[in-house]
């Protein structure tokens, strides 16, 4: 999975000041993440459905 080939987005809660900073790129299969101030450190892989429930837990309150 070459991280450079995809698009990703900042998280809407990083800032310009260095809060928050996450990016992710959607895949068909899996969601990667990594630290939007030091991308060189590589990327983590999620399951998009089971990143899909762990968003849905925090916007709920439930995590």
């Amino acid at each position: 999975m070459n991280a450079h080939a995809h698009t990703w987005r900042k998280s809407s809660y990083s800032n310009n000041t260095g809060g928050e900073c996450v990016e992710v790129a959607d895949l068909t299969e899996h969601v990667l993440v990594r630290d939007t101030q030091n991308r060189s450190a590589g990327h983590l892989a999620f399951d998009a459905a089971e990143f899909r429930a762990f968003i849905d837990a925090a916007a709920t309150g439930e995590l």
